[in-house]
């Protein structure tokens, strides 16, 4: 793991474990994976909108980016999966405006990260549902709340 911004560290003192646990949980529920090496960079959105405009051709900072490893084993070291990285603003301003910790919200997107470096996709329908459905089990694994419900509006 790399944290390039420190913001991530003032707001949550505790993150790589964070990070490291909610890797962990989808690695876990995927006993067929061969490798376990993801690398993180917990960045500023100007690192990510770059990675995602030299990557993506789309220029904004985006909340989590996945890079699978190539499938040719020679370039990659043993067991690489591939790498993840985190916007700390767009991650921070989306908890923030949906209601939810930030810690909450890190680990869904590291959770969601891994899944795309597993394959997994939400191109349509169908995939998204079964990826939704994935992710929440991993969270709710997590003692983290359904990140899809929609919200209670407050009793008054």
């Amino acid at each position: 793991m790399e944290i390039e911004d420190e913001a991530w560290i003032r707001a949550e003192p505790e993150v790589e474990a964070l990070v490291w646990r909610a890797a962990q949980a989808v690695l876990d529920a995927h006993e067929d994976i061969e490798g376990n090496g993801i690398v993180i960079l917990l960045a500023d959105d100007d690192s990510v909108q770059a990675l995602n405009r030299d990557f993506r051709q789309k220029d904004y900072a985006t909340n989590v980016l996945s890079f699978p490893s190539a499938q040719d084993p020679v370039g990659n070291p043993e067991g690489q999966i591939g790498d993840i990285a985190l916007a700390f603003g767009v991650c921070a301003r989306e908890a923030a405006e949906q209601g939810k910790p930030l810690a909450h919200h890190l680990q869904h997107l590291v959770a969601h990260g891994v899944l795309h470096l597993l394959g997994y996709d939400h191109q349509d329908d169908a995939e998204a549902e079964a990826m939704e459905a994935f992710e929440r089990e991993i969270l709710a694994g997590l003692d983290i709340p359904d990140p899809y419900a929609e919200p209670t509006s407050p009793e008054g």
